[in-house]
C-alpha cells in the first residue's frame, strides 16, 4: 500500500515538474511545435480530426479555477472587463481590419487571417503571465471565462459584420463550433467547481494541467501542418503579413496598458488587463480557420504563435521596471 502511494507521489511530482517546465519555456515550446508541423506536415496532418476534442479539454481544463460566484463579483466592479472586451472584440479587430485592408487589400484571404487573428477570444495561458508578474488572478480567470462564453457570438457575428460581403463564410457553423469547443466546456468545468465548493479545482486541476499543455502542443502542432507549403516557399507578401501580425500584437498590449492608466487602475488589475488584452487563443482562431476558410487565411493566424509568448515576456519585463507600476502594486495591498 505504502509503495502504491509512493509511485502515486512520483508520478504526481513528474507531472508538476512537467507543467511547469512547459509554463516556464513556453515562449520557446510554441513556436518549436509550429517548426515541427512544418517539417512533418504529410504525417501530421492525418491528426487533425483530434483537434477540437483536444482544444475543449484545454478549456475545461483551464476553467476549472472558476465559478458562478467569481463572475458575480467581478460584474460588481465591471470596468476592467468591459475595457478588455472592448479592446478584444471592437478595437484591435476594427484596426487589423483597416491594416489589412490598406496592405493586403487584394487578397482577402489574407486580411481575413489578420482580422481573425484579433478577433479571437483572449488566451488561456494569459493566466500564467498574469501570476508570473503577480496581477489580479480572480479578474483574469473572470474575463478568459466570459470572453470564452461570448467567444462562440462575437466572432462570427464581427467577421460577418466586417467581411461577409467579400468573404464567403458559414458563421452558424463556426458559432456551433465555438459552442462546443470553448463555452459547453468552460460551462461544465464552471459548474463542476461550484457544486464540489472548489474541491474539483485543487485535486483534478492539478493533476490535468500537464495534460492541457500536453493538448495545447497537439493542437498548435497539427494546425500548424496546414500552413507548410507557405512556410517552405515564404514571399516577400507573407513575410509583411508576419511584421504585421507582429506590429499589431505589439500594439494590442501598449493599448491596453494605456486604457489601464487611463481608468488609472492598480497594479495588479493593470497587469491581468495588459496580458488579457494583448494574448489571443490562437489556437482557437486556427481551428476556425482551417476548418471554414481556404489554408491562406491560417498563415496569419498561425504565425502568430511565433512572437506571442516572447512579446509576453517581454512586456512583463518591462512593466515591472515602470516607477508608477510598483507605486500601484504597494497601494493596493
Amino acid at each position: 500500500m505504502k509503495n502504491m502511494e509512493k509511485e502515486k507521489g512520483h508520478k504526481m511530482d513528474f507531472l508538476t515538474q512537467f507543467n511547469g517546465f512547459i509554463e516556464k519555456w513556453m515562449a520557446l515550446v510554441t513556436p518549436a511545435c509550429l517548426i515541427m508541423g512544418i517539417l512533418y506536415a504529410d504525417w501530421l496532418s492525418h491528426f487533425s480530426f483530434l483537434v477540437t476534442g483536444l482544444f475543449a479539454f484545454m478549456t475545461f481544463t483551464g476553467s476549472l479555477g472558476s465559478n458562478f460566484k467569481d463572475m458575480g463579483r467581478i460584474a460588481k466592479h465591471p470596468i476592467p472587463l468591459v475595457t478588455v472586451l472592448i479592446l478584444l472584440h471592437v478595437v484591435m479587430p476594427l484596426i487589423a481590419f483597416g491594416v489589412g485592408r490598406a496592405l493586403f487589400g487584394q487578397d482577402m484571404d489574407l486580411v481575413t487571417g489578420i482580422v481573425l487573428e484579433f478577433l479571437v477570444p483572449t488566451g488561456i495561458v494569459s493566466l500564467a503571465w498574469v501570476n508570473i508578474y503577480g496581477g489580479h488572478s480572480a479578474l483574469t480567470i473572470s474575463i478568459i471565462v466570459i470572453d470564452t462564453l461570448l467567444a462562440p457570438f462575437m466572432v462570427p457575428l464581427m467577421l460577418h459584420g466586417l467581411l461577409g460581403s467579400v468573404v464567403e463564410m458559414a458563421p452558424w457553423g463556426m458559432m456551433q463550433q465555438l459552442v462546443f469547443m470553448i463555452a459547453l466546456p468552460a460551462l461544465a468545468a464552471m459548474a463542476l467547481n461550484q457544486w464540489t465548493m472548489g474541491r474539483v479545482s485543487q485535486s483534478w486541476k492539478p493533476r490535468l494541467a500537464p495534460f492541457s499543455k500536453l493538448a495545447l502542443i497537439g493542437v498548435v502542432t497539427i494546425n500548424s501542418t496546414r500552413i507548410a507549403p507557405y512556410m517552405t516557399s515564404l514571399t516577400p507578401t507573407l513575410i509583411a503579413v508576419a511584421g504585421c501580425i507582429l506590429g499589431l500584437a505589439i500594439f494590442g498590449y501598449i493599448a491596453a496598458l494605456g486604457m489601464s492608466r487611463v481608468l488609472h487602475l492598480d497594479g495588479p488589475d493593470t497587469i491581468s488587463v495588459m496580458y488579457n488584452g494583448g494574448m489571443r487563443n490562437i489556437s482557437a482562431g486556427a481551428v476556425i480557420a482551417a476548418q471554414y476558410f481556404p489554408s491562406e487565411v491560417l498563415f496569419p493566424v498561425m504565425i502568430g504563435t511565433l512572437f506571442q509568448q516572447v512579446i509576453a515576456a517581454g512586456a512583463g519585463m518591462m512593466i515591472v521596471r515602470m516607477p508608477w507600476f510598483s507605486r500601484g502594486i504597494s497601494s493596493s495591498h
